[in-house]
């Protein structure tokens, strides 16, 4: 296996009863995860961005399921390769926490206020390995030194309502990271705090991620946390990956009306423009898309094609795929000269 993670034709179905098709809420999503690569999932409020992500660590809501012909491929520590859709729920737990960890947008939810900070850490370290109490806790106390807490030995004994939002933030970035884990999944974690902190848990993941080895999957609406943290991005729009390139492509050659329309309106903030920018419309709900491109009926280009035929994620570029009918000719031109 190439790479250290695999979604090929993923696909998360939301049942509507026995007679009736299930809606798709994610569709034919195609990601590859390199070892200790930085990658961005971007896009608004319900694409998709957050489910996918949970379908990779097992973590998908009653009444979600992963749809039939998708595949998840994870490459463990030894080399060997699991299929995460198709494993049992004994063999999920012992991959969850352990090669892949997940640091949740809201950490005063994902922690439990019943139990102290230091029990809910050594909870995955006695989970994961066979330390003694006293062991764990020397772990414990070090990771948390390492995510610059203060006070470590004092935090261990508080409860997470002791603790402000960066804090606990930084809390849950210990918890992840206590295990030395292949892949770090990072749902928008730093959505719930002010400008400054956020700043602060960005360099830290950034260094951790260096002392670590560890891959990332940042999920984000932030372009500005795209920019500063990952090296390639995923464009999501209505359940379907949009475009996807290097962040620099994504940021100087964007092709798809979606991904530019995403950048003037936080570009437009430092520009000559008294307007900020907005695109028109909304997203459409699951169950309602339209026959051809999902993107249509708020694109500035929609051609005819556009509303009847669903374009296909085609290569513009070396490395830049766009699911757009404006390039699909390029595409296909291309395709013709290179055979020639």
């Amino acid at each position: 296996m190439e790479h250290l993670l695999e979604l090929r034709n993923v696909s998360i179905d939301l049942p509507k009863g026995k007679r009736k098709p299930p809606v798709k809420l994610v569709e034919g999503v195609d990601l590859s995860i390199r070892k200790k690569q930085n990658f961005g999932v971007v896009g608004e409020s319900g694409c998709g961005k957050s489910i996918t992500c949970s379908a990779i660590m097992g973590l998908l809501s009653y009444p979600l399921t992963i749809g039939a012909g998708s595949s998840i491929r994870f490459q463990r520590e030894d080399g060997s390769e699991v299929e995460i859709t198709s494993l049992p729920k004994s063999e999920l737990r012992k991959l969850r926490g352990k090669d892949i960890s997940m640091i949740f947008q809201e950490p005063m939810t994902a922690l439990d206020p019943m139990y102290t900070i230091g029990e809910q850490i050594n909870e995955t370290l006695r989970f994961h390995t066979s330390l003694t109490k006293a062991e764990m806790y020397d772990t414990a106390l070090e990771m948390l030194k390492k995510v610059k807490i203060p006070r470590p030995e004092q935090i261990l004994a508080d409860y997470p309502h002791h603790l402000s939002g960066g804090m606990l933030q930084r809390v849950m970035i210990a918890i992840a990271l206590i295990n030395n884990p292949r892949l770090l999944i990072a749902d928008e974690p730093t959505t719930a705090l002010d400008v400054t902190i956020q700043a602060q848990i960005l360099d830290l993941m950034n260094e951790l991620r260096e002392s670590y080895d560890t891959s990332v999957i940042m999920i984000t609406h932030d372009l500005g946390v795209i920019a500063e943290t990952c090296e390639e991005v995923a464009v999501f729009y209505a359940g379907q990956v949009v475009e996807q390139a290097s962040v620099d492509v994504i940021f100087h050659e964007t092709a798809h009306p979606y991904t530019t329309g995403l950048l003037r309106s936080v570009t437009s903030l430092g520009g000559e423009r008294k307007e900020l920018y907005t695109i028109r419309g909304t997203v459409p709900t699951a169950g309602n898309f339209s026959a051809g491109c999902r993107f249509a009926d708020r694109c500035e280009h929609c051609m005819e094609i556009c509303k009847k035929a669903p374009p296909a994620l085609t290569e513009v570029a070396p490395g830049h795929l766009c699911r757009c009918w404006l390039h699909a000719g390029e595409a296909e031109q291309a395709d013709k000269e290179a055979a020639v």
